[in-house]
């Protein structure tokens, strides 16, 4: 039995790489940490519209955070190490590592990232793109 989708319509071509990144990201939506944010930030004399997405990292150092784009897709790694010299009475706040991935649309690009207050805040735009039309001519073949 094949599956069914939006995407298997005869007029959408090309569209089996969206399908397989769809894919894998509800593979990768079941961790629930660390929790984020996605806002839209308007457009502004300063710069064009953004995506902000803010993870709660708080107790990670800058050090302990990797932010890669790969593949169209936005990878954020924290790895904390356990400091041995400490003694905890009681351990409330486990040093813990996770993965957090975003798959990219086409054209979306990653501006920036800062670390305030135990906020990781990550920034992308998506260039404005012109609109091209183009005339294809029908060949005479006899």
């Amino acid at each position: 039995m094949s599956r069914q989708n939006g995407l298997s319509s005869p007029f959408m071509l090309g569209f089996d790489e969206i399908e397989r990144a769809l894919d894998r990201v509800a593979k990768a939506a079941g961790d629930g940490y660390p929790p984020y944010n996605i806002e839209r930030i308007s457009a502004s004399e300063v710069g064009p519209e953004k995506l902000r997405i803010t993870l709660a990292v708080a107790g990670f150092a800058r050090d302990d955070i990797e932010i890669v784009v790969e593949d169209k897709q936005l990878l954020i790694r924290g790895r904390q190490t356990d400091d041995k010299a400490r003694q905890f009475l009681h351990r409330g706040i486990a040093a813990r590592q996770f993965q957090r991935a975003f798959l990219l649309a086409d054209g979306l690009e990653v501006l920036g990232a800062e670390l305030a207050h135990g906020l990781l805040s990550i920034d992308l735009t998506r260039p404005n793109i012109e609109r091209v039309t183009r005339r294809i001519v029908i060949d005479d073949r006899e």
